[in-house]
């Protein structure tokens, strides 16, 4: 069966002795992981959560965390993960939207489980935290202690699994249930594309609300170690890799860039480092050159993906990051890569007909990893999932090689008198400015042109910009209507919490500079 259950019970079974847990609280054997997990089935049901009912998970990476969710998936149960970067209103929306019996709360995120919106869950919320002598109240490793572990759910394989929120940062994010067959089936093709092995350890940096962490399940499925990393700095992913013996990392390209940049990175011993797998947004020649000379022991692969997909869709292998490098096809290295086993993929116009290689068009994907709607959502579903495929949002363009290329999402394409910009070309070219660090271009409103360019840019430590120096730069690498005639030069960028430039935010920003 493709179901989380079954992938538990097989983990239970085949390598109960084996690792599941690394952390600095202790050891976990998978034997020990899926009792704790059954038990905490037991006090879900105990405070009133039932089989089909959701419960709130706001919290860092830990592996109570991972333990409350595995939890879910074994007894029926849903668990919907909160972005812990979102302020009470948001949150509260979330709580509501998807209905939930129980808010299960971080002790580290006590303040913002206090906010006045969340109050009617005051009375229906588990603090969780390691077990205190000094605390009141009943303690979540108490409870579980006290609690028999629960049976399985024999969950079908469409049942849902996970209940995920895109975005939320601004605006009303959108529930995406994910089934078992989903989750399941990513974390096989993730498993094949990533040469996942019984003896990695999988560090968990990208935060656990995300879908990004779902890539984990690979590492469940064959039997390997987790190692959860509560609050992201260089120093606490290099002091993790090296106490715990890292082999697999999933890195934003922000986190790379600032780990490759940390005074005390040679200090480290990350020589059990295989693989460094990097997603969210493409990552500059220059970085991906740095990272791969800075970590000769270690395989980069790229990833991309959303939510909807479980999430990954397709990744660019370490071999062709290598040949890229080797050869000076630079312009490989911008590819998403090739779509995993079982996706299919096509690229399609406004009408859904599959256009020429080589045109734009938008990324419509289907697959048993694809979600098939969004909770309480009846339009933006019948929108987005049509005719048996998903449509992403995404533009691309398809190679003669089967590689797909991201061009823009949708909503960040700049139409600029009657040319359509693709933001991220030009981002590309500002990228190969030694001065640029980071860079986002935006459309803003113009009374000439309909949109016009604007860029925000980040110049590196120590470089001295300009507008005039960055046209000039731009002039001689792409063509006049594509130039941002508009820019600001800031010190850093509006991010998501997986360090993604947020462009809505530029453009609210910004958008008034017309």
């Amino acid at each position: 069966m493709l179901t989380m259950v079954s992938a538990m019970d097989r983990a239970r079974r085949l390598y109960a002795a084996r690792t599941a847990v690394v952390d600095d609280e202790g050891v976990f054997t998978w034997g020990e992981f899926v009792d704790r997990a059954r038990r905490a089935a037991s006090v879900l049901d105990g405070l009133g959560v039932g089989a089909g009912e959701r419960y709130a998970i706001l919290s860092r990476n830990t592996f109570r965390n991972a333990e409350l969710m595995h939890a879910g998936y074994w007894s029926g149960r849903i668990p919907v993960p909160v972005n812990i970067r979102l302020a009470g209103p948001e949150i509260r929306h979330i709580l509501d939207d998807s209905d939930c019996r129980l808010l299960v709360v971080d002790e580290a995120l006590d303040e913002l489980a206090n906010a006045g919106e969340l109050a009617p869950w005051r009375e229906r919320t588990l603090r969780v935290a390691p077990e205190r002598r000094d605390a009141a109240g009943p303690q979540y490793e108490t409870l579980l202690a006290r609690a028999a572990p629960a049976d399985a759910h024999e969950a079908e394989e469409g049942d849902t699994a996970i209940l995920l929120y895109t975005g939320g940062t601004t605006g009303r994010s959108k529930g995406v249930p994910l089934s078992h067959r989903n989750v399941f089936a990513n974390g096989q093709q993730c498993a094949i594309a990533l040469g996942a092995r019984t003896d990695d350890v999988f560090l968990h940096a990208a935060p656990m609300f995300h879908s990004a962490d779902l890539l984990g399940t690979a590492y469940t499925l064959q039997g390997a170690a987790h190692m959860f990393l509560p609050v992201f700095s260089p120093e606490s992913v290099l002091r993790a890799m090296e106490r715990h013996g890292v082999t697999v990392a999933f890195l934003a390209p922000t986190m790379v860039i600032m780990i490759l940049q940390d005074p005390s990175f040679a200090e480290y011993d990350l020589s059990r480092l295989r693989l460094v797998f990097y997603g969210s947004s493409p990552m500059a020649v220059e970085w991906i050159r740095r990272a791969m000379e800075a970590l000769p022991g270690a395989e980069i692969q790229q990833g991309y993906g959303l939510t909807e997909t479980s999430p990954i869709l397709t990744t660019l292998d370490p071999e062709e990051h290598r040949d890229a490098l080797e050869s000076g096809r630079y312009d490989r290295l911008k590819a998403a890569g090739r779509p995993v086993t079982g996706v299919d993929m096509r690229i399609v116009d406004g009408g859904g007909a599959e256009v020429p290689l080589g045109e734009a068009g938008e990324v419509a994907v289907r697959g048993p990893n694809v979600t098939d709607r969004y909770l309480n959502r009846p339009e933006e579903t019948a929108a987005a999932f049509r005719g048996g495929w998903f449509h992403t949002g995404d533009i691309g363009r398809m190679d003669e090689e089967g590689f797909m290329y991201l061009l823009d999402r949708k909503k960040d394409m700049v139409i600029t008198g009657g040319e359509n910009v693709y933001s991220s070309e030009v981002e590309a070219v500002l990228y190969q400015h030694p001065g640029v660090n980071e860079a986002a271009v935006v459309g803003v409103p113009d009374e000439k042109y309909g949109e016009a360019l604007f860029a925000v840019i980040v110049p590196a430590p120590g470089a001295a910009l300009d507008a005039e120096g960055m046209i000039a730069h731009c002039r001689a690498r792409i063509g006049g209507y594509k130039i941002p005639r508009r820019m600001a030069f800031v010190d850093e960028m509006p991010k998501s919490a997986m360090g993604k430039i947020l462009k809505t935010e530029l453009r609210r920003i910004y958008g008034g500079k017309a």
